[in-house]
């Protein structure tokens, strides 16, 4: 099978991934083979490629927003039939054991795996999954729109989420990408009022086409006091001006596994009146059963560009380069 993977993480313009054949894995017990159809490209995978985040085995295969067809199955597995088309997510698995599991915050796991870090994920034309992890996704979905929804999704609800948004609050979203573009029609949906800020002019455009209130430049202040914000851009220092858009009590959220240097807050300004700054890590299993339900049912339209699987560092590349409006997807299976 043709597969990517990361063999010198580093800058996109000094080739980091290597595409070329590997054999075909065999699945273990309580895993699926999925014949891969379509892979979402997130900005962890950007991450992983450059050296943000260390690839946790040499020549990882990235790529965990992945959708595809089971092709064969392991001993102990049974919750799938061979042919049904599932998703993988980046949640690749918990322990089960530890105190955080055994609370019902699996996203907490002292020891956990990840598809496309920890394991090969979907910049490939198979991949290996824990059946437990997987999920059915909804039939009103193609696998191109499918695929952004197991990550940029799930993690879009679950940032929500924890902003602690009001009803009919106003919220506030920093940068635009494929996470936060998904996330702004839940927020819709539930009533919220959302303003954008991002830099690129074409995401400023795309969030006013899906409904928001206003859309202006990542720094820039919103034209009202936010109930919630979150930040979905990996720069630490939109945190200073987005904790001073908050009202009192807001909650500013932030959504990335990776963000740069946060500069000194000013305790009046930024946090004072009760305002709140937390993150958000990776999600539970039931974050996204529930995600998927609603997303079909408010009828969620992903925004997505295409690329073949050749062409998968070019997507890379281009969402360095903030290329991408929307979700980039890499498709793996000729449509």
């Amino acid at each position: 099978m043709r597969a990517w993977s990361v063999q010198h993480p580093g800058p996109m313009a000094r080739g980091p991934l290597r595409l070329a054949d590997r054999p075909v894995p065999d699945p273990g017990p309580g895993e699926i083979l999925v014949e891969v159809s379509v892979c979402g490209v997130c900005r962890t995978d950007l991450h992983l490629a450059e050296g943000d985040l260390v690839p946790r085995r040499p020549g990882v295969v990235p790529g965990h927003e992945v959708v595809g067809v089971i092709v064969a199955a392991g001993p102990g597995t049974g919750r799938f039939e061979i042919g049904t088309r599932v998703g993988i997510p980046w949640l690749a698995s918990t322990c089960g054991r530890c105190r955080y599991c055994r609370l019902g915050a699996e996203n907490l796991c002292t020891d956990p795996t990840f598809t496309g870090w920890d394991i090969d994920g979907g910049f490939a034309e198979y991949a290996l999954a824990s059946e437990a992890f997987a999920y059915e996704l909804p039939a009103s979905f193609d696998d191109r729109s499918a695929a952004p929804l197991l990550c940029a999704g799930i993690i879009g609800y679950r940032a929500l989420r924890r902003a602690r948004v009001p009803p009919g609050g106003r919220l506030g979203i920093y940068g635009f990408g494929a996470s936060a573009h998904l996330a702004i029609q839940i927020a819709l949906a539930e009533g919220a009022e959302v303003h954008v800020m991002t830099r690129s002019v074409e995401a400023q455009a795309l969030a006013r086409r899906l409904g928001a209130a206003s859309a202006q430049g990542a720094a820039d202040p919103p034209p009202q006091p936010l109930d919630s914000a979150i930040l979905f851009a990996p720069v630490g220092t939109l945190v200073p001006p987005a904790l001073a858009a908050l009202d009192r009590g807001g909650t500013l959220a932030v959504a990335g596994i990776h963000l740069s240097d946060i500069p000194p807050l000013d305790y009046q300004q930024h946090l004072f009146g009760e305002r709140m700054l937390t993150s958000v890590t990776a999600n539970t299993r039931a974050d996204g059963v529930e995600f998927l339900t609603m997303a079909e049912r408010v009828g969620l339209r992903p925004t997505t560009t295409p690329y073949p699987l050749d062409r998968a560092d070019v997507a890379l590349a281009d969402l360095a380069a903030d290329r991408v409006n929307g979700a980039a997807v890499i498709e793996v299976r000729a449509h």
